[in-house]
């Protein structure tokens, strides 16, 4: 079991979260992981890290994987303008690589964001630590552990 998805394990055990965590083909869209794991596309939340322009600091917004996020709504929720995170920043601050980051098991603090469309269902999957492993989760639980604030800061996909 690699370090990252043994951090993720551990976070979500101690948070008294059992959740089922499932190995996949590599998916590189939402639509991909929705189809390894037989749920909809917006039941995937997909971790999107922005850079603080202001503070330098990753903001994570957990996004129903048919949204994108809208720019202009995403600064208003984090208060300050949003540019793109590189990969060492990301690294840094989750101790994740792009393509697996999970919305718990960070290596530092990190201020969240979470989609209101991922509420509407009972069950929901995120990147497990790895672009090859997902977890299920209630989004309420998602929420709680991840002291993500819900904000609609989305554009669904059809209206880009």
């Amino acid at each position: 079991m690699s370090k990252s998805l043994k951090r993720v394990r551990t976070a979500l055990e101690a948070a008294g979260v059992t959740a089922e965590i499932r190995e996949t083909p590599l998916a590189r869209t939402a639509a991909d992981a929705a189809g390894a794991v037989g749920c909809g596309v917006d039941q995937i939340a997909k971790s999107i890290i922005f850079r603080g322009a202001q503070s330098g600091a990753a903001i994570l917004f957990l996004t129903a994987g048919g949204n994108r996020v809208d720019p202009a709504r995403a600064e208003a929720a984090a208060g300050e303008a949003l540019a793109r995170a590189d990969a060492d920043l990301v690294r840094a601050q989750t101790g994740f690589a792009i393509g697996g980051v999970a919305p718990v098991g960070h290596l530092n603090p990190i201020r969240a964001f979470l989609d209101p469309r991922l509420l509407d269902f009972d069950l929901v999957w995120a990147a497990a630590g790895t672009p090859h492993h997902v977890f299920g989760i209630e989004p309420q639980r998602l929420v709680a552990i991840c002291d993500a604030q819900v904000v609609d800061f989305t554009t669904p996909s059809e209206k880009m």
